[in-house]
């Protein structure tokens, strides 16, 4: 059944529309286009080599050619484990070292470990979900995984009414791996990753039912990748989507909701993030992420090219936000002005693929965590969940 489940998930603060002023080159569909730059070191690091502070350190990511392994020399620089999905490695290492990382054979490609973060709008569901779930379509035996701030420790709204067992007591997460902190029981500092699980999975215990997500009886996966502020780095989101490569068969992870997202300054054809999100599609995994919401300058105007990485890329479904106008019916909907429009920048890929309610859903909330409202966009990994 062609029922889509989109989230129009978060878009990073830190994230920069780059507005598209110009017709892109024509391309050919699955290959990349002259307007891929091809590199050693990325623009920010070459910046960075070249500056007058050739001590001071930096987070990289760097992938290996086929085959290769990190060199010996600058395995005394590496960071966190490796990120086999793209063949890479995280290193911190002196800036005056880099141009000796990238001149090295074994190194395809060095990139900036850039920032990502979420930010803060309401979301609603208004998709026809409760009429899916009386024909038994509730998401039972799927797995969801949510890459973001993490999930609450404890929530009524996720608690098991069925006899499968799960190891955090009576809760619906299969399983928690913590990119942040290393801890090994589920938690959220921040409160959206929770948010988030509620729209998807949340079963309405605590509102009689109303407020339930749209896949009430799936599996939930929470990956960490977001501090108690909701900022990371996308080699904690590449971390995160290589677990998901390698454990979806364990869990039955047939959709990714990721949560947040960083700027577009290079091709989604050279973007460790947008190819680490490439590896686990071409696994058949669903990965749904934000269009963005950098749909307005400064001046309130609207603009083009703010979709954010990894949501500019082809193979992941990339949502946008539309309003209910407060009302049941579809007539009189219309798009949120905060929504990221396309073109995408640098590669003018026409997104975002779908749109779906953007404002004003309740949802899980976390007491004690930095963000302990509702908020958020997201609709919903749970009506493509109950696709399958």
């Amino acid at each position: 059944m062609a029922l889509l489940l989109a989230i129009a998930c978060l878009a990073p603060s830190t994230a920069i529309a780059k507005p598209n002023s110009h017709a892109g080159a024509k391309k050919t569909p699955g290959v990349p286009s002259a307007s891929v730059k091809q590199y050693k070191l990325d623009a920010e690091l070459t910046g960075r080599a070249n500056g007058r502070n050739p001590l001071a350190s930096t987070r990289v990511i760097v992938t290996m050619q086929p085959g290769a392994t990190l060199p010996a020399a600058f395995k005394k620089f590496a960071r966190d484990g490796k990120l086999d999905v793209i063949n890479g490695q995280v290193l911190e290492l002196p800036n005056g070292v880099l141009k000796q990382l990238a001149a090295h054979p074994n190194v395809f490609r060095v990139h900036y470990d850039r920032p990502t973060a979420t930010h803060n709008y309401r979301t609603s569901v208004a998709v026809g979900g409760r009429l899916v779930n009386q024909y038994g379509l509730k998401g039972t035996g799927i797995g969801i995984a949510v890459i973001d701030s993490g999930i609450a420790t404890f929530h009524d709204d996720l608690t098991n009414t069925n006899s499968k067992l799960y190891p955090y007591g009576n809760q619906r997460v299969a399983k928690f791996v913590d990119f942040v902190n290393g801890r090994t029981l589920p938690y959220d500092d921040n409160g959206h990753g929770s948010h988030v699980a509620g729209t998807i999975a949340g079963n309405g215990s605590d509102s009689g039912g109303l407020k339930a997500g749209l896949a009430p009886t799936a599996s939930l996966v929470s990956l960490k990748v977001l501090d108690a502020n909701g900022q990371g780095t996308i080699s904690r989101m590449i971390a995160a989507l290589n677990w998901v490569a390698a454990n979806a068969a364990t869990y039955n992870i047939r959709v990714v909701n990721l949560s947040a997202g960083a700027g577009i300054y290079e091709s989604y054809w050279t973007d460790p993030l947008t190819l680490a999100a490439k590896a686990v599609t071409d696994k058949g995994i669903t990965v749904v992420v934000a269009a963005g919401n950098l749909g307005k300058n400064a001046a309130g105007q609207l603009q083009w090219g703010g979709i954010t990485a990894p949501g500019n890329a082809p193979w992941v479904l990339t949502v946008g936000a539309s309003s209910t106008m407060g009302t049941d019916t579809l007539a009189d909907d219309e798009m949120a002005g905060y929504s990221s429009s396309g073109p995408t920048h640098i590669d003018y890929a026409a997104k975002p693929d779908i749109v779906a309610p953007g404002t004003g859903t309740v949802s899980l909330a976390v007491v004690g965590s930095t963000l302990y409202t509702s908020k958020a966009a997201y609709l919903v990994d749970g009506k493509k969940v109950l696709s399958y």
